[in-house]
């Protein structure tokens, strides 16, 4: 058995998510990207890349890991450039696409070579979190006046927009869509290709993907567009968990337990939008408050039940530990940082990497 605490991504169930992506490529015509801020562990690209057509970013670094790691189209996106990165962002991508005409305009002439997009707000989203929310009062994301954006018509081919988040039902992807069209439809026909970005979860269970494919085809056929999908949780969901083991327990008005990972520093979203971590079977006699091991007070997985009662030594599964955690993993309290496993799609357990005291001081200065 490795050393917990690490990441163990199952190649099997991840392959269950791609295939779904690719049958939606096959229906409907669209191209998926996988959304690099979400998911960015390269050790299972040779995987993905199979099933997708390339990558998105929200930084130079990011657009540098897609160009070098994943095959097919990289896209670089980023809430703004600076002046001292936009050559290597131009060097490593496929198309640009600008959050604003101020920065596409900034970059004209730079980025005249290359395909060029603009990122469109249409100031209304599936979010239910405010700090997530693109659509939210006084939103820096993208822009929104449909005169003003036709203004710079020529010297853009695509938009992207990004206003489905954590959105499980088509319907309400089909009401969002149809807003779009509804406000750009004009502006839309004009272009030669659209990216309608993530958050879309169209690999969960009972997800009607063929009304799904019917709906992007329609949508493209009618305007004439390439349309993209930039799948991030949706490409990972359900394929990882996170390896943890018991330290200790004890008892203050609730059985508390102890395990060697944090919130904080290996599953951050847990800590910002303050949901709990998921695990099953859930449904024992035992429940127990599981708690990580740094400082901070709240640091707390959530409760669960187990058929048995937990000892210093067992280990435990944290599921759902894909998205938005390896990426946002960070050296709080110094706790150790989780390894990152792969199980390969034969059985086989691959440790692919490591982190130690050397990489804790080399983070800092």
């Amino acid at each position: 058995m490795l050393q917990t605490p690490y990441y163990l991504i199952d190649k099997a169930k991840l392959l269950r998510n791609l295939e779904k992506i690719a049958y939606v490529r096959e229906q409907s015509g669209a191209k998926s990207l996988l959304a690099l801020k979400c998911f960015a562990t390269w050790s299972v690209f040779d995987l993905m890349q199979e099933y997708m057509d390339g990558t998105t970013s929200s930084s130079l670094y990011e657009v540098k890991l897609g160009k070098q790691k994943f095959a097919g189209e990289t896209h670089a996106y980023s809430v703004a450039y600076a002046d001292n990165e936009i050559e290597d962002v131009l060097a490593n991508s496929d198309k640009i696409i600008f959050n604003t005409i101020g920065q596409l305009e900034r970059f004209k002439q730079a980025s005249q070579d290359k395909t060029r997009g603009l990122r469109i707000n249409p100031q209304v989203s599936t979010s239910e979190f405010i700090i997530a929310d693109p659509a939210r009062p006084f939103s820096r994301l993208g822009e929104w006046d449909p005169a003003r954006i036709e203004t710079v018509i020529d010297d853009i081919s695509g938009f992207m927009f990004h206003n489905n988040c954590e959105n499980d039902n088509f319907d309400r992807f089909d009401e969002m869509l149809t807003l779009i069209e509804k406000q750009f439809g004009h502006l839309i026909a004009k272009m030669k290709w659209i990216s309608l970005g993530g958050g879309i979860h169209f690999t969960g269970d009972n997800y009607p993907l063929d009304q799904f494919c019917a709906r992007l085809k329609a949508f493209a056929d009618k305007y004439g567009v390439q349309v993209y999908l930039e799948p991030g949780e949706a490409s990972i969901t359900k394929s990882t968990t996170l390896e943890v083991t018991v330290l200790d327990t004890l008892f203050n008005g609730k059985n508390l337990a102890i395990v060697d990972s944090s919130i904080e520093a290996h599953m951050l979203d847990l800590l910002i939008y303050r949901e709990s971590a998921r695990m099953t079977p859930c449904d024992g006699n035992h429940e127990y408050m599981i708690c990580g091991k740094s400082c901070l007070a709240g640091d707390i997985f959530g409760e669960f039940k187990f058929d048995h009662e937990l000892k210093v030594g067992d280990r435990i599964s944290i599921e759902d530990a894909a998205g938005y955690t390896m990426v946002k993993k960070n050296w709080f309290n110094g706790v150790k940082m989780p390894s990152i496993a792969v199980k390969q799609l034969d059985g086989t357990i691959e440790l692919v990497r490591e982190f130690d005291y050397d990489d804790f001081m080399h983070n800092l200065s």
